[in-house]
């Protein structure tokens, strides 16, 4: 009988977070592959070795290889547009700073647009608030969607900051846009 030692350590794939045995089961099982090549050599070898892939197949019916053969070959298909989609939406997304006028000259300044590019807009909010020694929060837009709202005039030092913190947005698609309340004298007069 074998004794076992508790507690047990399971190695969990970073990528799909799944037990590496089981990454073929998740959406990105090449990302997988290629995780675990680099951070577990040894665990690589012995899961996707040609001896190891070819015991695997021959195990199975004929009817079974082929099915399994156009399985894989959909989700790298599917991965693939999924990759090329995420990419699309990246390029075409913008993040829009603006400065919006409160009281005579009290700022605020909304961020809109980080999460498509796979930011967590808590944290960064966060990371506002600290680095600008202000209130920082996320708020709901009534357009659907969320924002980041920091109190200041602060447009043009978050630009900086995303552009020098944030590599997955690019500085191209970073907008500045000035929104002033309109004054009550301009109201009557038009």
């Amino acid at each position: 009988m074998a004794t076992e030692s508790y507690p047990r350590t399971v190695l969990y794939c970073g990528v799909c977070t799944l037990p590496p045995e089981y990454c073929e089961f998740g959406g990105t099982t090449k990302k997988c592959e290629e995780w675990l090549e680099k951070n577990q050599p040894e665990l690589h070898k012995k899961l996707y070795s040609q001896e190891a892939l070819e015991q695997n197949l021959s195990s199975l019916s004929l009817e079974a290889q082929k099915r399994a053969e156009k399985d894989s070959q959909k989700k790298a298909a599917k991965a693939a547009a999924a990759e090329a989609r995420d990419a699309e939406t990246r390029a075409s997304s913008k993040v829009l700073i603006k400065r919006i006028e409160r009281n005579k000259r009290k700022y605020v300044t909304a961020v809109q647009g980080l999460e498509a590019f796979g930011l967590d807009i808590k944290k960064v909010a966060k990371d506002f608030g600290k680095k600008f020694a202000t209130g920082s929060s996320v708020t709901k837009v009534p357009g659907g969607g969320e924002e980041i709202t920091v109190q200041g005039d602060l447009s043009d030092d978050i630009q900086e900051y995303i552009e020098e913190h944030y590599k997955s947005v690019p500085d191209d698609n970073i907008e500045l846009i000035e929104d002033k309340k309109k004054k009550k004298t301009e109201q009557q007069a038009v």
